[in-house]
């Protein structure tokens, strides 16, 4: 038995050393450099590209089967320029010898790539510099990696020690879109690569996007693990860093991302996108989504609910699975948290409007059902609480910049007085100060491509209170049109069409509007302060003006407008007294004593008139009161508020509800009474012109005599048979008679 293993032994040593014998005589005697041309020969015509082979070759068999490449070129396909396709510094690849011979395994022992420059290129007519390498591998029909089965029927087991990727760089450029992209200083590395087993990886690159000026940095960190039919990237962190005008740093972390090769779902879960955008306003956000799922054959996504944070604001989106096997409609149900808009307009840097509520502006909700197109997202089943105010409706916003907005909203009530600068504001500027007048956002109307409504029941603005009031806006190639414009206030209504046009280097604006059965109180006690009128107003005004701000357009307002007061009265003058005194004056007897309150009751009062450069004109006003009929001219300065008119009044015979006796009417009656009105529209003066009402009666009285005169020296018609007057008694009639009609007049 001694005896056969010490034969046995000598056998496999022979063996051994005849092995090693051959591995000296194949290390001397083969020199891997002598096969570089038909190494380059075998590529170039398998590739049907230029392949050099510039740096060293070196070969080692045992106990690793090794192979170190140097620098080697792939050249490029026709058409591309003489830069090569790919090239590399050096590769080096090891395999141990006798686990491959004895049990069929691939072990690795270090698989590594540097300095590779990578150049992928898509010219003018989309042709890209891989097409024909594709095409090749098309054309020749083999089996596909993995297909074949090793010698003993089953796949070859597979070790990797490590690979290694150092300083590479990678260049897209696209002449068609007219776009470059670089990735350069990229390296990468795993730990030991095994079946079933976690692997370490690490990466990061250096990159850059032409034209535009964005560029930056990007590290990768992750554990792969693959199964038989499955794959696994956990504990993934990628971070970039975004340089430029405005720096970003974003971080990507992922618990496990999953790929079932069987079925080609892939799932991630609890994702985390965390950054800052730097810049003059740093913005930092977050993005999360505990699951995530894709069925690649079904090509469907399920993104599940994902949560967000920006400048503060946090909210979620609740994504419904979608297709993306053409084009991706994806339906959310999204939720903002309660947040400040004062808050977010500090934030960005913008400084909020003084409000004459401290608490305006301060909260915010909002959901919505968000509907992606191709064309625009829709905001469906929108719900908005602004401050105490709820919203509802839906709102259209294009994906093109050029497409056009389209909002339809409805709120319940607005108190928009909380949302005005506060009453000291202009206090504190001192009284020299004046307000800057009102700029008309031509910029915004020039580019402004939207349309919609807004209906609120409810709104309270400068004191007044409107209901139903509806909002109509239409804007598009530098016109804005505000139409329909409706509501209720005072017992009235106002309707409205205003449209101001930016066309030009001066705006222009134009009104059409109407106003029926107001109540004049609460109006002028609303917008003058004054309680001293009442009754109906009705009006139209069509009027037009040009400039860049209000006060510019109120210089140049031009057109017309008509309006009517029915049953009021004015309060704090009486007319009626004023003309009793006048008389009494000019008949030198005491005046009457005044009846208080005073006021000027009126039936009926209308005018129109013609505006130019803000004065508007008016030379057909009427009035009916109790007692008289006014008529007359006058104008009234729309920029300033100065009125100045004159007018006429003739007292009725036996006025209505006022008191006086048998002598004051017949002297009032036959006179023709002179008014003035003056001030301003906020402080009118109206008084009687007892010059002009002695004047007149004097002129009166003058008539009266001469008519009698006229009509005492009238002659009677000849009797039947008497002798007709001559030509001279004939003249003499038609003269006085003449004269009587003049006088009259």
């Amino acid at each position: 038995m001694g005896r056969v293993f010490k034969v046995l032994f000598i056998f496999v040593a022979a063996l051994v050393g005849i092995a090693v014998a051959a591995v000296l005589v194949f290390s001397l005697l083969f020199d891997p450099n002598d096969y570089r041309d038909r190494i380059a020969g075998a590529v170039e015509a398998e590739t049907g590209r230029e392949f050099r082979i510039e740096g060293e070759l070196s070969l080692s068999i045992f106990p690793w089967l090794a192979v170190e490449m140097g620098r080697t070129e792939l050249g490029n396909a026709e058409g591309f320029g003489p830069e090569p396709f790919a090239t590399f510094e050096s590769a080096a690849l090891s395999v141990r010898l006798l686990p491959l011979l004895l049990r069929q395994e691939i072990e690795v022992g270090r698989a590594r790539l540097a300095g590779l420059d990578l150049n992928l290129a898509v010219d003018a007519d989309g042709r890209s510099n891989w097409q024909d390498l594709a095409e090749r591998q098309a054309q020749e029909p083999g089996e596909a990696p993995g297909d074949a089965p090793d010698e003993a029927g089953g796949p070859a087991a597979l070790d990797i020690g490590s690979v290694e990727l150092t300083g590479a760089n990678l260049t897209y450029a696209d002449a068609q879109a007219g776009t470059t992209y670089r990735l350069q200083n990229l390296n990468a590395t795993t730990g030991t690569i095994r079946p079933g087993e976690p692997v370490g990886f690490e990466a990061g690159f250096d990159f850059a996007m032409e034209p535009g000026d964005t560029a930056g940095t990007v590290a990768v960190e992750a554990t792969l693990t693959q199964g038989e039919t499955a794959l696994a990237l956990g504990d993934l962190t990628v971070t970039a860093n975004l340089t430029g005008e405005t720096p970003l740093t974003v971080t990507l972390g992922i618990q496990a991302f999953e790929l079932d090769l069987g079925t080609g779902v892939v799932t991630v879960r609890e994702l985390a996108v965390e950054g800052q955008l730097a810049g003059e306003t740093p913005v930092d956000f977050a993005v999360a989504a505990p699951a995530i799922s894709a069925d690649t054959e079904a090509s469907r996504l399920d993104p599940g609910t994902i949560s967000f944070r920006a400048f503060n604001v946090e909210g979620r989106a609740d994504v419904e699975p979608f297709s993306f096997a053409g084009e991706l409609t994806p339906v959310a149900t999204i939720e903002v948290d309660a947040f400040s808009p004062k808050s977010l307009m500090e934030a960005l840097g913008i400084e909020p409007p003084p409000t004459a509520d401290p608490q305006a502006l301060t909260r915010l909700v909002l959901s919505a059902r968000a509907v992606v197109g191709t064309e625009s997202v829709v905001l469906d089943e929108l719900s908005m609480t602004l401050d105490e105010t709820d919203f509802t409706g839906e709102l259209v916003a294009p994906l093109d910049p050029a497409g056009r907005f389209e909002l339809s909203l409805a709120a319940d009530a607005i108190n928009a007085d909380r949302y005005m600068a506060p009453p000291d504001a202009a206090d504190a500027a001192g009284p020299a100060a004046e307000e800057p007048p009102l700029e008309i956002p031509v910029d915004l109307i020039r580019s402004l491509n939207a349309g919609g409504t807004v209906t609120i029941g409810e709104v309270l603005l400068g004191g007044m209170t409107f209901s139903d009031v509806e909002l109509g806006v239409n804007s598009a190639d530098g016109s804005l049109r505000l139409h329909p414009l409706t509501a209720a206030f005072f017992d009235g209504r106002y309707e409205g069409d205003i449209r101001i046009d930016a066309t030009g280097d001066v705006a222009t604006l134009s009104a059409n509007e109407t106003i029926r059965d107001v109540s004049l109180a609460p109006l002028a006690r609303t917008v003058f302060e004054q309680d001293n009128i009442t009754g109906l107003v009705n009006g139209t005004f069509r009027l037009q003006g040009r400039g860049n701000d209000m006060a510019d357009i109120q210089r140049t307002l031009s057109g017309n407008l008509s309006f009517s007061l029915a049953d009021g009265a004015y309060e704090g003058v009486d007319i009626w007294y004023q003309l009793r005194r006048a008389r009494a004056l000019f008949r030198q007897e005491t005046p009457p004593e005044p009846v208080l309150p005073a006021r000027t009751p009126f039936s009926d009062v209308t005018a129109t008139g013609t505006v130019t450069d803000g004065v508007m004109q008016n030379d057909d006003f009427v009035a009916l009161l109790p007692f008289m009929r006014l008529t007359g001219a006058g104008s009234v300065n729309l920029v300033s508020g100065e009125i100045d008119y004159e007018l006429t009044g003739n007292v009725f015979d036996r006025p209505e509800g006022v008191e006086a006796s048998a002598g004051e009417v017949g002297d009032l009656a036959k006179a023709v009474v002179p008014l003035s009105i003056g001030g301003t529209l906020t402080e009118p003066k109206v008084g009687v012109d007892v010059a002009g009402l002695a004047k007149e009666r004097a002129t009166q009285a003058v008539r009266d005599r001469l008519l009698e005169e006229l009509d005492g020296d009238e002659e009677e018609a000849p009797a039947e048979g008497e002798e007709p007057k001559d030509a001279e008694d004939v003249v003499k009639d038609e003269l006085k008679n003449r004269l009587r009609d003049l006088i009259d007049r």
